[in-house]
């Protein structure tokens, strides 16, 4: 069985004097109170007749329910991230991080109660430096910040 595909949009700006990316807090009863590792990129996954950018793109629209800003797509490669295969494209762009509207999800909550709640998948989203985003983002995506990093040297 091929392992899932996520592909994800991590807007940067700044350049490399002081380069910050935008990363979402994941939304739902699990994450609340966590803070370190508990930031993403904005991504979802996508089936194998979908291109990983048009992906990227359509999630991305979902998370936060803004448009995916204009700029040239910088391919980051992938990770395997929880037994995801995880393809991250980064954009220099400026948003504010006020403006987005999230998507939601429905699950059960408390667990065995038999009540469906709805949550947002991401609950905010912010600017982080990298050496801040290091910390703030879950471990399995931060090889994209290194490798923006090399990019924009």
């Amino acid at each position: 069985m091929a392992a899932k595909r996520s592909a994800g949009i991590l807007l940067y700006r700044g350049g490399s004097a002081h380069t910050e990316v935008m990363l979402g807090h994941m939304g739902g009863p699990f994450w609340a109170r966590k803070d370190e590792a508990a930031w993403s990129v904005p991504k979802g996954e996508y089936e194998p007749d979908e291109a990983p950018l048009a992906a990227a793109r359509r999630e991305f629209e979902e998370e936060l329910g803004l448009p995916v800003p204009d700029g040239e797509h910088v391919e980051l490669g992938e990770v395997r991230q929880s037994g995801k295969v995880v393809t991250v494209f980064a954009i220099e762009a400026d948003l504010d991080p006020a403006l987005a509207v999230p998507g939601t999800f429905e699950m059960e909550w408390p667990p065995r109660s038999g009540r469906m709640q709805e949550f947002p998948e991401m609950d905010r989203f912010e600017w982080f430096d990298l050496a801040e985003a290091e910390r703030k983002l879950v471990k399995g995506q931060r090889p994209f910040l290194g490798r923006l990093a090399e990019r924009l040297t």
